[in-house]
């Protein structure tokens, strides 16, 4: 695998690329450089062998992940007790890990397609490598590409077919591009119904069915390192109380963030019943906590007091920070497998949804929310969906931006609204239509009030899921694979 000045150049473009599509996310929004960066990596792909087609996607993959995750650096030194050249050296291992399913993506493309129908056939290939990351060893569908356009003329089609449609159409636009580029004058037509048809699409799917709801949500912006001390406890329960006294008045539906009291749920409860004495009848009140079973199984969950009826347990954890892969061997290791709460065990898929101040919730904790399937299907079983985190692991990177964004897309693709309270930001109310309507500044102690609607009826998507695209890109393939053969 000689390094010709053409495979350097095309070495050179991966990287390019992966710079290009950090910079369709938040907060940067340069979403018009996703097409671009598909173009990069597109062009010249058959020119390689499979070798060299992996090692293109794999520096793809290390310049987008080392641009647009480097809060794993934050999480993993700030937060995990860790040194800097350790942590150096772990986030670089989980930017070349997760780099490998581009490597893997490009390899399969190249051994198995040729130049015939490459337009679709590599628009099929991204997608379908979207899903597999999505998926694959617990997944992570962080910074897919169709998640940067929830702000593009392409929004619209999200309600029809969810991120993955998304994806593949600027991964289409970027094929289509480049062909025309090449004066394949034919492309032109296709780009065009890319970009137009959502012109005469449905902006919203759903209907409101209710009064609006006031909400209040809550953002103690406590210390990290402190919170899982006696001294944090105390000052979370009294930080917690203050600003509940604050808007109880004026609020329906009061949240509190993830883990927003740093104790179990029955060392919690004389303090939410406290808290509960002081509110009017009818108002309802959610708070992320820390759930013990009878079985001494610990549970990332959501439970209320007042106008409430249910509770919900995180059914998707994240590796590392909330369950410990391979715990026997890594337990122990160093300070970073020993995090504060990272023995949490899994919620049940089927949860019956929580009842708040008279409204159906769609609960999604933390993490849940960037994961489309999970977030569709508690959608159609609610009027709202609500999200709590604490995204105090991000510190002041752009971490906390792309987790809002995601979160905006989610309220598209279902037609919902999406309250979202989380520990030091970024708080906000989001329409179904994706737009921020409100948000609280980032580390500061503070509450953000509005109005939600609930909304009845359900999106294309949230009826069908992402299987369709997924079905479509893999219907991409077939002209390639049968030319190839």
């Amino acid at each position: 695998m000689g390094l010709t000045p053409t495979f350097a150049l095309q070495l050179l473009a991966a990287l390019v690329a992966g710079g290009f599509t950090t910079l369709t996310a938040s907060p940067f929004e340069l979403w018009w450089l996703g097409p671009v960066a598909i173009a990069l990596l597109y062009v010249g792909l058959h020119t390689l062998s499979p070798a060299q087609a992996a090692l293109k996607g794999w520096l793809y993959g290390v310049s987008l992940f080392a641009s647009g995750t480097s809060w794993v650096y934050v999480s993993i030194h700030d937060y995990g007790y860790t040194g800097m050249p350790l942590a150096v050296f772990l986030t670089a291992l989980f930017v070349a890990v997760l780099a490998l399913f581009f490597a893997g993506t490009f390899w399969l493309y190249r051994r198995f397609f040729g130049p015939r129908w490459a337009l679709l056939t590599f628009a099929g290939a991204w997608v379908l490598g979207e899903v597999l990351r999505t998926y694959l060893f617990t997944g992570f569908p962080w910074l897919l590409v169709g998640s940067s356009f929830v702000d593009s003329p392409l929004a619209n089609w999200a309600p029809i077919g969810g991120v993955y449609l998304l994806s593949l159409l600027v991964a289409l636009t970027g094929t289509l591009g480049a062909e025309l580029l090449r004066r394949q004058w034919w492309a032109a037509l296709p780009l065009a119904a890319i970009w137009l048809t959502p012109i005469v699409l449905p902006t919203l799917w759903t209907t409101p069915v209710s009064e609006p709801t006031r909400v209040a949500l809550l953002q103690g912006n406590l210390p990290q390192l402190l919170k899982w001390t006696p001294e944090g406890q105390r000052v979370a329960a009294n930080t917690y109380s203050d600003l509940t006294r604050r808007v109880a008045d004026n609020a329906d539906l009061i949240i509190w963030p993830e883990t927003a009291l740093p104790m179990i749920d029955s060392q919690a409860r004389p303090v939410l019943e406290r808290v509960q004495a002081n509110l009017p009848p009818d108002t309802a009140l959610l708070t992320g906590i820390v759930q013990l079973d009878e079985s001494n199984r610990y549970f990332n969950s959501v439970i209320g007091v007042g106008n409430v009826e249910g509770s919900y347990q995180k059914e998707h954890l994240v590796p590392f920070g909330e369950y410990l892969p391979l715990e026997s061997v890594l337990r122990g290791a160093i300070n970073f497998f020993d995090l504060p709460m990272s023995s949490f065990s899994k919620g049940a898929s089927r949860q019956t949804p929580m009842q708040a101040a008279g409204v159906t919730i769609g609960n999604a904790i933390c993490y849940e929310i960037i994961y489309p399937q999970l977030v569709a299907r508690r959608a159609a079983d609610s009027g709202v969906i609500v999200t709590v985190s604490n995204d105090t692991w991000f510190g002041a990177s752009i971490g906390p931006h792309q987790h809002l964004q995601m979160a905006r897309l989610r309220a598209l693709e279902n037609g919902r609204y999406v309250v979202r309270a989380t520990s030091n930001g970024i708080t906000a109310i989001i329409n179904p239509r994706g737009e921020l309507v409100a948000s609280a500044p980032q580390f500061e102690t503070t509450y953000l009030t509005g109005e939600f609607r609930v909304m009845e009826g359900l999106t294309p998507f949230t009826r069908t899921g992402s299987w369709p695209v997924w079905l479509f890109a893999g219907l991409l393939l077939l002209p390639g694979l049968m030319r190839k053969r």
